[in-house]
């Protein structure tokens, strides 16, 4: 039978073909341009209905986060609408470290990623979308290095300054799918949590902070090769007008509330990350933080305090982060509480979902409870 064909030449993919054999293909993970990140992967196979493929990615060991591809299965759709797990095993010792995965597909072209991507054009669907909603204001806060619009939404008549920001690392799609079951919230004119907030908040949100990346199938950086969280400390036009244009517009509005949206490669459950361990720490904001916390893992059995990053000693925050940094930068004017929200690539340990995984629908439906949990945490 003729060999399979692989290729990655559209929006957001990441491969590169080493070898094929009929149904078999053994594969790599190009590198973030001018970085030595790489994890994510996204790509189409032809040529493969009713076939079992074999496809092999190898030197996986030397990727960005090693301990991501233990338990972890890979994402794949046939309409690149319904994303389910296909069978995939890891193999450190083979090829440099190899993630290989088996699938049969029922038509001749399936699409294979690390997660179920969110493309540029369903970006602009998103911010076309909401922009028309009765309420909503549109701005474009700046522009990439290669000249993309960093776009953001505006809502809401209060007084409490909400930002809400995704995918500051690209290959971190769940975060883009978390922002449009926000929006899908904040925006419906009959939904008395959203009605609450728009009276209390006036929200400022930016679904995609890092459009170069995206499009260029990056896992962590910009078209520079830059981590944009670890650059709020000083950006620059050069390097990470991105984060230099969110900041400035924080800056002129004052922020009460901020949730940076992530996924993390390695552990699999949904929490949040704070800012201990900033030189202006305040009771106050640690309660608030804490209280926040409490009320999620209340509301969701997908959210969970059990799992997450260990916390920062006094005096030992990063302030290149979003969190630390904002959290430090408000504090003082504005009782800042800021969160570092990490969605899985694998699947909630305490919840699975075999087929599925961590998914879309589960991030859009945890962004509810987020929205949710910020109505009872205000209320409070």
């Amino acid at each position: 039978m003729s060999d399979i064909h692989v290729t990655a030449a559209f929006d957001s993919g990441n491969i590169e073909v080493l070898a094929i054999s009929g149904a078999e293909a053994r594969l790599t993970i190009r590198k973030d341009r001018q970085s030595d990140f790489f994890q994510w992967f996204h790509f189409r196979v032809a040529g493969a209905a009713g076939r079992e493929l074999v496809l092999k990615l190898t030197g996986l060991a030397a990727s960005a986060y090693p301990q991501g591809w233990p338990d972890y299965r890979a994402c794949v759709s046939e309409d690149r609408e319904q994303w389910t797990r296909a069978a995939t095993q890891w193999n450190r010792e083979e090829d440099g470290g190899t993630l290989t995965i088996r699938h049969t597909p029922e038509s001749d072209i399936a699409w294979f990623a690390y997660f179920a991507p969110y493309s540029i054009e369903r970006h602009h669907d998103l911010v076309a979308s909401a922009a028309a909603a009765e309420g909503v204001s549109y701005r474009c806060l700046g522009q990439s290095i290669e000249g993309q619009p960093i776009d953001c939404l505006e809502l809401g008549d209060g007084a409490k300054q909400v930002w809400l920001f995704a995918r500051q690392h690209p290959g971190e799609s769940m975060a883009e799918w978390w922002m449009e079951g926000a929006l899908a919230l904040l925006t419906d004119p009959a939904d008395p949590v959203a009605r609450l907030l728009r009276a209390k908040c006036r929200f400022h949100i930016v679904p995609n902070a890092n459009p170069d990346g995206s499009c260029r199938g990056h896992l962590r950086t910009n078209v520079a090769g830059v981590n944009l969280n670890r650059e709020w400390h000083d950006p620059t036009i050069e390097r990470s007008p991105e984060v230099l244009a969110i900041r400035n517009a924080m800056d002129a509005t004052g922020v009460h509330f901020a949730m940076d949206v992530h996924g993390d490669e390695a552990i699999p459950a949904a929490f949040i990350a704070g800012f201990d361990g900033i030189p202006s720490w305040a009771e106050a904001q640690g309660a608030g933080y804490d209280r926040y916390r409490a009320i999620l893992a209340r509301r969701t059995p997908d959210f969970q305090t059990a799992l997450g990053y260990p916390r920062a000693g006094a005096g030992k925050a990063n302030l290149t982060m979003a969190t630390n940094q904002l959290a430090e930068r408000f504090g003082p004017s504005h009782g800042c509480v800021a969160f570092t929200l990490e969605m899985p690539f694998k699947d909630n340990r305490d919840l699975p979902d075999p087929l599925h995984g961590w998914s879309p629908e589960r991030s859009m439906l945890l962004a509810r409870e987020c929205l949710g949990a910020l109505a009872e945490w205000l209320e409070g």
